[in-house]
């Protein structure tokens, strides 16, 4: 790699300070990744000395351009020497504001749990001290402004400057947040129409959480006043959901209508007597993903008729898949049950339109299919129940119970086309239809005979479907069928294995999967007792205290994946539980 010598001007700190991530070894610098930088004396540029005091002397190395491409090594030097360089994560404060009698009331403040979008992977800005940047959003209609403040700022030298803040955030929120301070001020507090704001679309649920009033509110992103109000939302989706994509509005509207949108709000006590009674939650969009029936009856027959001009067809007229593409709940009112309420009002208005085939998900991270798990599972055991849904523990007949069987014989097991019926009518993914029904086959075997309650995993793998105790045979099946499914799912790469490599890995992962389900029937089964001691009656659309964590998957940034939701949901959590990280297959 060849090495290359410019001629740079750098800060001297005080005489043998320590650069950050470096060691000295005699005229070397060796930095923390282990890379040596042979250096020679140059003296500090008048321009940085004058901002920063007396001139020194320091040294100036030798670096391969290509460890670098990136950004300059002239610039990655001087933000290692220069003071100034402050956290994004911190810098940025997001506050919810109302009008009050002559200023502004903060409702709530917090702070973004990601900024790699806008100020690159390392959520880092240079050239400031004390910086405050301040993202103000009007709590009804989410008016945006921006204001930022700082002690000191890092004058330019050459093509060494500050980040521009305004410049870097205008293509990410709304021009109108670029007014000053005291204007914005003025317009919210003057705002006449506030009194009478209602949220775009229209009503669709209301429900009752610690004594506050809520609503849920849906609209069509062809709406001009859901896309205004979306508009004015979207950094958030930079802010709190990893590797979220802020939605195009200014498509053609018959893509447009294929968007529904769904707000939370709270409906608080106005301030002022021209203050709005509502407060943003957080909201949720989905979209019609066009589904193809095809009916097996008829015969296809190929026609050179010309294509028909019908009349237009609306894409809400179309069967469809409805998808959740992005849910959000913020953070003053995470932990509160509001995302299984915005969750189940978007799953109601699926199984009410009759042109909807089923629910899916785009992308969703382990956190939010805990949430999602915990909303379907208490969806659909009362169903389970209701049937009498349970694994036969004698699926052969007698005389057979001693051959060593072929196959799985799901139809003898389980009640396939029940099922079949259940999930269509519920219209549940299949994949996920299946988690929770395994979820609920295994909790209807008493704990003492499954692997968390010390069940005899040696013996069962000796007697399989021939043990005495039908339990344990129900246990013995439950593994085979989730293996089943498993191995279905991967085939493509457990077929790849030799046999031996083939059925440990099965084994290994049936049983992450089974513990992930276990920590989850904990949490239900703790809920339930709550609820009891509550003296409240537990249903899908009733308050619900739920623990089971739906917060962030506590990625780090250097090993980020793309996710597409994030939300922090239910009363009575524990921060950061199990649940939340545990295996989804």
């Amino acid at each position: 790699m060849a090495l290359i010598q410019e001629r740079i001007y750098l800060l001297s700190s005080p005489r043998n300070a320590v650069i950050p991530n470096t060691r000295r070894e005699g005229r070397e610098t060796i930095f923390s990744s282990g890379l040596p930088h042979c250096c020679r004396n140059i003296s500090c540029h008048p321009s940085i000395a004058s901002q920063y005091g007396k001139r020194r002397r320091l040294y100036f190395p030798t670096i391969p351009r290509q460890l670098f491409s990136s950004l300059s090594w002239i610039q990655l030097i001087v933000k290692c020497i220069l003071p100034g360089t402050c956290d994004a994560n911190d810098a940025v404060s997001i506050t919810i504001v109302q009008p009050d009698e002559q200023k502004l009331k903060t409702v709530s403040s917090f702070h973004p749990q990601f900024t790699y979008p806008i100020f690159g992977d390392d959520e880092t800005i240079f050239g400031y001290k004390g910086l405050i940047i301040r993202l103000r959003f009007a709590a009804h209609d989410l008016r945006p402004h921006l204001h930022t403040s700082y002690d000191e700022k890092f004058k330019p030298v050459e093509d060494i400057a500050a980040v521009d803040i305004l410049k870097t955030l205008r293509p990410w929120i709304s021009e109108e947040a670029f007014v000053t301070l005291p204007d914005y001020e003025k317009a919210v507090l003057e705002d006449t129409d506030a009194k009478d704001f209602k949220p775009p679309g229209k009503l669709v649920h209301s429900y009752v959480s610690r004594n506050r009033n809520y609503e849920i509110w849906a609209g069509s992103l062809a709406d001009l006043n859901v896309r205004r109000l979306l508009d004015r939302a979207q950094i958030f989706v930079s802010l709190f959901i990893e590797a979220g994509t802020p939605l195009a509005t200014d498509d053609p509207e018959w893509t447009l209508q294929r968007w529904t949108v769904y707000f939370v709000y709270e409906k608080v006590k106005p301030p002022t007597p021209t203050a709005s009674e509502y407060s943003i939650v957080g909201y949720a969009t989905t979209y019609r993903w066009w589904h193809y029936r095809r009916d097996k009856t008829q015969v296809p027959i190929v026609k050179n008729d010309p294509f028909p001009s019908g009349p237009e067809i609306h894409p809400a007229q179309l069967p469809s898949r409805l998808r959740i593409a992005q849910f959000l709940i913020l953070p003053p009112h995470q932990k509160s049950g509001h995302g299984r309420h915005l969750y189940s009002t978007i799953h109601s208005a699926c199984v009410q339109d009759p042109t909807v085939v089923e629910l899916t998900v785009e992308d969703p991270n382990e956190a939010f299919d805990v949430l999602r798990d915990s909303a379907d599972y208490h969806i659909l055991s009362p169903e389970f129940i209701k049937h009498e849904v349970n694994i036969n523990p004698d699926p052969y007949e007698a005389q057979s119970r001693n051959q060593r069987p072929r196959r799985v014989p799901t139809a003898a097991l389980i009640p396939v086309k029940l099922l079949r019926d259940i999930r269509t009518s519920y219209k549940i993914d299949s994949t996920q239809f299946a988690h929770i029904l395994e979820m609920f086959l295994l909790s209807q075997i008493p704990l003492k005979n499954r692997h968390a309650g010390g069940a005899n995993m040696s013996r069962l793998l000796i007697r399989k479907h021939r043990a005495e105790d039908p339990n344990e045979r129900r246990y013995y099946w439950w593994r085979m069928l989730t293996k089943q499914r498993l191995y279905k799912r991967s085939k493509d790469i457990l077929i790849q294995l030799d046999l031996d490599e083939r059925i440990q890995k099965l084994e290994e992962t049936v049983s992450n999967v089974e513990e992930g389900y276990e920590v989850l029937l904990k949490e239900f089964t703790e809920r339930e007792e709550k609820l009891k001691a509550r003296g409240k009656e537990q249903s899908p659309g009733a308050e619900i205290s739920d623990d089971a964590s739906a917060g962030p998957s506590g990625t780090s940034r250097d090993q980020r994946v793309k996710r597409k939701f994030t939300v922090e949901d239910e009363e009575d959590e524990v921060e950061e539980s199990d649940t939340a990280k545990r295996t989804k297959v």
